[in-house]
C-alpha cells in the first residue's frame, strides 16, 4: 500500500490519474494555444518551469542548519554616528535580533551611509554588547577597511573574552571589492597573501571564523541571474580555498574559514532552489579536493536590486517573500533590508518591521523547524539541480579564464551579468516584471515614508590602482520609472500640476471601462494623470472636454466595434484641436494602417515597450535613469 493509499484509504475506489491524462485535458483547456508557450515559464537562465512536476520520492534533505534551529536574526548598524548606532544595537538585541552586521561605510549594501573603521568607532558602537553571549558579528567590509577586524580582535582581547567565544565573522571579500569597485591597490597574488596571513593571524588567536565570504551579491545587485550568482560565489570561494593552503593552512581548516552570502528576492521558488544549490555546489568542490563535506554556513540579505522608491510598503511584502524563501532554502541567517532603505537612513519603525518580518516567520510560523522542507517537491528539487548544472558550467568558464579575478579583468563576468540585465529590464519596461506600485498599479498621491535626516558618507578613493576592471553596477530594478517620477514631481513643483492627459471614452461605459482603467494606471506608472470624459455623449461634447482640460495628450478608450466606427474621426478631431500626441487602448493589428494616419502616434496594451512611450509623452531624454 502506497502512503497515499494510507492516509486516504477511499482513494482506491478511484482509478489512479496519470499525467497523460492530464495533458489531454489540459490540451482540451488551451484551444490550440502551445502548451510550451501558454504553462511553461523560463528563467533568466533559460531554465524551463513546468506547470505540474511529479514527487521527487527519492531526494534527500540537504544539509544544513542544524535540524529545528532557528536561524540567526541579524540587523544592520549602519548609522554613520557610534552612539547612535549603539543604541540601535542595544534596542535590536533586546527585541528579537540575535546578530548584528556592522556595515562598514563604502561597503556592497552601505547605501551611501556606514561607520568608519576606527578602532574607537567600533568599541563606541559595540559598548555594552556582550560579545561571549553567542551574539553573532558579521562585518560588511570595503577595501578601504579591513582593518576594522584587527580592531575587533584587540577590542576582544582588551575586554579579556576569550576569542573562542565570539561568534564573529569577518567577511574579508578582495574579489567582492574587485568585481564591485573595480579597481585594486594590489595584484590578486598580494591579496591572496594578505588573506591568508590574516585568517591566519585570527585564528591563532583563537577566533572560529569564518574569515572570507563568497559574496553573490555583487552579481544580483548587477542584474545577473541566480546561475551567475552561484557561479560567482562558488569561484570565489575556491580562490579563497586555493589562497589559504597556499599560505599554509591544511584544507580542513581552510574551508572552515569560508563562507557564503547570496541575494534572497521575492523570486521564491527560486530563491530556495538558489539556497539549496550552493550548499550542492559546494560540496562537490569539497570533495573533488578529497574531503569529506561539511555543511558551510549560507548567510542571506534581502535583495536591493527588488526594492522600490515608491509605494515602500510593497517591500515589506517582498521582502517577507524572500525571508521566506531564503529560510526554507536553509539560510543560516538573514538580514532583512527595511522597506524604506531606498529613501535613505531607516528610522526605528522600519527597523522594527525589518526585525519582526523574521520573528513572526520563526516564532509563530514555525519555519525553521523543519530541516530542508522543500525536500523532495518535485518543481524545487527539478530547479535545485537545473540551477546546479548551469552554475557548474558558468562556474568552468570562470575556471578556464583563469579564475574569477582574471575573468574579471577579461570583462566575461560583466558581460555575461549584462546581458542577462538588459534582458531584465526589458521585461520591466513592458510590465512582463512587474514592480507593484512602480510599474504596475502605481499611487500617484501616495504620502512619503519616514526616513532619517542623515547626511550620506562619501569615502575618499582608495589610494593607487594596480588592477583595474569593469566595475558590476549596483542599481535597482525600479530606477528608469522613478526618474519618470521624479520628472513628474519636478513638473508639479513648478506649475503645481502634473502632466495630464485627457482619456477620450468612446462607446457606452462597458465598453470602454476596463480600457480607460488600463490606461490610468499605464500613464501613472509615469507619472501623469488621467482625465477621463467619463463617456460624453456626442463627439462635439468630448472635444469641448479635451480643449478644457488644457492638456495636449489624450488616448482613445473604447471597444474595437468603436474603434472600428469611431475611432478614425475621433483621432482627426482630436489632432485638430491641438493633441500633440494621441494614444489609443488596444494591440495595433490591423487597425494601425488607418488610425495611424488619422493621427494616432502610439498604441498601449499589456506587453508594449511603456517605458518608452511614457518617457516620450514626459518629454523625458532615454539617457536619464
Amino acid at each position: 500500500m502506497s502512503q497515499s493509499d494510507a492516509d486516504l484509504p477511499l482513494a482506491a475506489e478511484f482509478p489512479p490519474a496519470t499525467y497523460h491524462q492530464w495533458c489531454k485535458l489540459v490540451e482540451a483547456a488551451l484551444k490550440g494555444a502551445r502548451f510550451e508557450e501558454t504553462l511553461v515559464a523560463k528563467t533568466y537562465d533559460g531554465i524551463a518551469i513546468e506547470p505540474l512536476h511529479p514527487r521527487a520520492g527519492e531526494a534527500l534533505p540537504i544539509a544544513g542548519r542544524v535540524p529545528g534551529a532557528a536561524w540567526e536574526v541579524m540587523q544592520r548598524l549602519d548609522h554613520p554616528d557610534p552612539a547612535v548606532a549603539n543604541a540601535e544595537a542595544l534596542h535590536d538585541l533586546a527585541n528579537g535580533a540575535t546578530g548584528l552586521i556592522y556595515v562598514c561605510a563604502g561597503s556592497v549594501s552601505a547605501n551611501g551611509y556606514g561607520l568608519d573603521a576606527s578602532a574607537e568607532t567600533l568599541a563606541r558602537v559595540l559598548d555594552g554588547i556582550a560579545l561571549d553571549a553567542d551574539i553573532a558579528i558579521d562585518f560588511n567590509l570595503s577595501p578601504p577597511t579591513r582593518n576594522v577586524v584587527r580592531h575587533f580582535a584587540a577590542l576582544v582581547k582588551g575586554r579579556n573574552i576569550a576569542p573562542a567565544s565570539v561568534n564573529m565573522r569577518a567577511s574579508v571579500n578582495p574579489l567582492g571589492g574587485f568585481a564591485a569597485g573595480g579597481t585594486s591597490p594590489q595584484p590578486w597574488e598580494k591579496l591572496a597573501q594578505s588573506l591568508a596571513a590574516l585568517a591566519d593571524e585570527l585564528a591563532g588567536l583563537g577566533f572560529h571564523g569564518p574569515f572570507a565570504v563568497a559574496d553573490g551579491r555583487i552579481i544580483h545587485n548587477a542584474g545577473g541571474s541566480e546561475a551567475q550568482e552561484l557561479a560567482f560565489a562558488i569561484a570565489s570561494a575556491l580562490a579563497y580555498l586555493r589562497a589559504f593552503e597556499a599560505g599554509g593552512i591544511a584544507l580542513d581548516a581552510a574551508r572552515a574559514m569560508i563562507y557564503f552570502r547570496l541575494s534572497a528576492d521575492a523570486e521564491q521558488f527560486q530563491t530556495t532552489a538558489k539556497f539549496r544549490a550552493v550548499r550542492r555546489l559546494w560540496a562537490r568542490i569539497e570533495a573533488a579536493c578529497g574531503l569529506v563535506p561539511k555543511p558551510v554556513h549560507v548567510a542571506a540579505e534581502t535583495a536591493w536590486r527588488m526594492m522600490t522608491r515608491h509605494d515602500t510598503y510593497v517591500n515589506m511584502l517582498r521582502t517577507t517573500i524572500a525571508v521566506f524563501a531564503a529560510g526554507v532554502g536553509g539560510a543560516d541567517s538573514i538580514t532583512v533590508l527595511p522597506h524604506t532603505a531606498p529613501l535613505g537612513l531607516p528610522d526605528r519603525f522600519a527597523r522594527r518591521i525589518a526585525r519582526n518580518t523574521q520573528l513572526i516567520l520563526l516564532q509563530e510560523a514555525n519555519l525553521a523547524k523543519v530541516s530542508d522542507p522543500a525536500a523532495g517537491s518535485g518543481g524545487i528539487e527539478a530547479l535545485t539541480q537545473r540551477l546546479c548544472a548551469m552554475a557548474w558550467s558558468l562556474f568552468q568558464e570562470i575556471e578556464r579564464a583563469g579564475g574569477p579575478w582574471s575573468a574579471l579583468e577579461a570583462g566575461i563576468i560583466q558581460r555575461n551579468v549584462a546581458a542577462v540585465c538588459a534582458e531584465r529590464m526589458q521585461a520591466v519596461a513592458r510590465g512582463a516584471d512587474a514592480l507593484i506600485g512602480t510599474n504596475a498599479f502605481p499611487h500617484l498621491d501616495e504620502a512619503p515614508a519616514a526616513v532619517l535626516d542623515v547626511p550620506t558618507v562619501t569615502l575618499p578613493p582608495d589610494g593607487t590602482s594596480v588592477a583595474r576592471a569593469d566595475p558590476l553596477p549596483r542599481a535597482r530594478l525600479a530606477e528608469p520609472f522613478e526618474a519618470l517620477r521624479d520628472a513628474s514631481d519636478r513638473i508639479l513643483a513648478a506649475t503645481g500640476a502634473r502632466q495630464k492627459i485627457f482619456l477620450a471614452d468612446l462607446g457606452a461605459r462597458d465598453e470602454f471601462t476596463a480600457r480607460a482603467t488600463f490606461a490610468r494606471n499605464f500613464f501613472a506608472c509615469g507619472g501623469i494623470e488621467s482625465l477621463d470624459s467619463d463617456s460624453i455623449a456626442s463627439a462635439a461634447d468630448t472635444i469641448a472636454a479635451f480643449k478644457r482640460s488644457g492638456t495636449r495628450l489624450a488616448c482613445l478608450c473604447g471597444s474595437d466595434d468603436a474603434y472600428a466606427h469611431e475611432g478614425e474621426n475621433a483621432a482627426k478631431a482630436l489632432r485638430a484641436a491641438g493633441a500633440s500626441r494621441i494614444y489609443l487602448v488596444g494591440e495595433p493589428g490591423t487597425r494601425s494602417g488607418q488610425l495611424r494616419p488619422a493621427g494616432v502616434d502610439a498604441f498601449i496594451f499589456a506587453g508594449c515597450d511603456a517605458l518608452s512611450i511614457l518617457r516620450a509623452a514626459l518629454g523625458v531624454d532615454a539617457s536619464i535613469r
